[in-house]
């Protein structure tokens, strides 16, 4: 179970959030400007926040701001259906996801326990797959006590599908996690860079997925 901060002036979506986050086992608290956010986090804490954008008092983006100078809680934007500029500006700001509204709940809430999940394992030790070690402190890859030469790419990469562990990762939000919101390059590069990565990992190189026309899968089956 969680605790989660939700920040819209729209006092409807927050109380669906709070009940399908319910559903989840998550408690929920919930504030309707940024101000009141900034508040809330001085003197309580949260394991994951979800802020609206466009708000009264205190926007979202001047809100994340003031949160992150005292704070490192992962934050999902919520922003208006093609405002770009509120995206590029999120992430500038250091959320670890958006959201457009409108937005589907199983999609919100897949993004909630699966930036939890990534959350956790980065602030744990390391993580095992049968020889394959993941030493997050060390920001190094291990098989059969061997260190695995990854470049930063390569790492990124497995660490993202890691900690989603089980579930499809786009293409896209490969990409924007990966090389950054913004990448203009050509889309074999992600293609490259997994190739390689099945390589390094030699014989655990099928626990990296493809899942054609959705994106790709960390899966991992103890024999």
């Amino acid at each position: 179970m969680a605790r989660l901060l939700v920040v819209d002036d729209e006092i409807n979506i927050c109380l669906l959030i709070k009940k399908y986050a319910g559903h989840e086992g998550h408690e929920v608290d919930i504030a309707q400007n940024g101000e009141k956010a900034v508040e809330k986090c001085e003197n309580n804490v949260y394991d994951l926040i979800i802020m609206d954008v466009m708000m009264p008092v205190m926007d979202g983006l001047e809100a994340v701001r003031e949160i992150r100078s005292f704070l490192d809680t992962p934050i999902i934007m919520l922003t208006a259906k093609g405002q770009e500029y509120d995206k590029i500006k999120a992430f500038e700001e250091d959320v670890d996801d958006y959201v457009v509204k409108p937005f589907s709940m199983k999609e919100l809430m897949m993004r909630i326990n699966a930036i939890l999940k990534r959350f956790h394992k980065y602030h744990k030790k390391e993580d095992s797959y049968g020889e394959l070690v993941i030493d997050y402190a060390a920001h190094k890859v291990t098989l059969r006590g061997v260190e695995v030469d990854l470049s930063p790419k390569e790492y990124a990469l497995l660490t993202l599908l890691v900690t989603n562990k089980g579930m499809v990762v786009s293409r896209d939000r490969i990409i924007e996690e990966v090389w950054g919101y913004g990448y203009e390059g050509d889309d074999r590069t992600l293609d490259t860079h997994i190739k390689l990565l099945r390589k390094n990992l030699e014989d655990y190189k099928d626990c990296i997925v493809t899942v054609r026309g959705a994106g790709y899968r960390f899966d991992y089956h103890e024999e």
